[in-house]
């Protein structure tokens, strides 16, 4: 089972990236996929989720209006389109799948809750 991101790099504040994480090994069309993220010296952070079904989605504050989660079940894909970067938001980004296993709840923002994760991607916001 594996995750790979793709999409990261160097952008200037103000411009957009597309994330983009690949699932192969199994299908994760019935799990919950995440976005979190490392700064150097930091904690790694939730910044966004995604249910089973893409109707369901949580965000981060400090991402909140300027990225959104997608995922397309067919290709075992999930997305992070992040706009408007901040310097502040210069991480490695990682993603990750969740099997929460209930019908009640269908997403997480604990990383202890995931059980794979990709190998992350840099971001860099420049200045």
């Amino acid at each position: 089972v594996q995750l790979v991101e793709s999409g990261g790099g160097l952008v200037q504040a103000g411009g957009s990236l597309r994330l983009s994480c690949t699932a192969s090994g199994r299908s994760f069309g019935s799990d919950a996929l995440g976005w979190f993220r490392q700064a150097p010296g930091k904690e790694r952070e939730f910044v966004a989720t995604i249910d089973w079904s893409g109707a369901v989605t949580y965000y981060a504050d400090a991402v909140k209006g300027r990225f959104t989660i997608s995922r397309e079940k067919a290709k075992n894909t999930v997305f992070l389109q992040m706009n408007s970067l901040k310097v502040e938001d210069t991480a490695v980004y990682y993603c990750a799948a969740a099997s929460l296993g209930s019908s009640i709840v269908v997403i997480s923002d604990v990383a202890a809750e995931y059980d794979y994760w990709g190998q992350g991607t840099q971001v860099t916001v420049s200045s």
